[in-house]
């Protein structure tokens, strides 16, 4: 089993920053996904960043050049540096983790909430 703790949300104007963290612990595969999505009322759950085990980031068009994602394997940990907020960005910011070994699953933390005024 994988659990995912998220923190670091919070209330922030227009152009603030926040830095998200999502720590991972139980039966976790040095081969896997770890990522951020987000969501609001009403609408799908979309992508904003992965990143894998080796490196390799992907992000979404919408929060490219603002948004970093960083992991520490170490600390089965995923980060989240978030510059430049826009209101458009509140939403509920969910962890990931999608193991590429056996046996196959992703998992999802609870959510933290992003509130950004403008």
């Amino acid at each position: 089993q994988v659990q995912l703790v998220e923190s670091g949300g919070g209330s922030v104007q227009a152009g603030g920053s926040l830095r998200l963290s999502c720590a991972a612990s139980g039966s976790i595969s040095m081969l896997n996904t770890m990522g951020w999505y987000r969501q609001v009322p009403g609408k799908q759950r979309e992508l904003v960043a992965t990143i894998t085990s080796g490196g390799t980031i992907t992000y979404a068009d919408s929060v490219k050049g603002r948004f970093t994602i960083s992991r520490d394997n170490a600390k089965n940990t995923v980060y989240l540096q978030m510059n430049s907020l826009k209101p458009e960005d509140t939403a509920v910011y969910y962890c990931n983790l999608d193991r590429q070994s056996f046996p196959y699953r992703n998992y999802w933390g609870k959510g933290t909430l992003v509130t950004v005024s403008s």
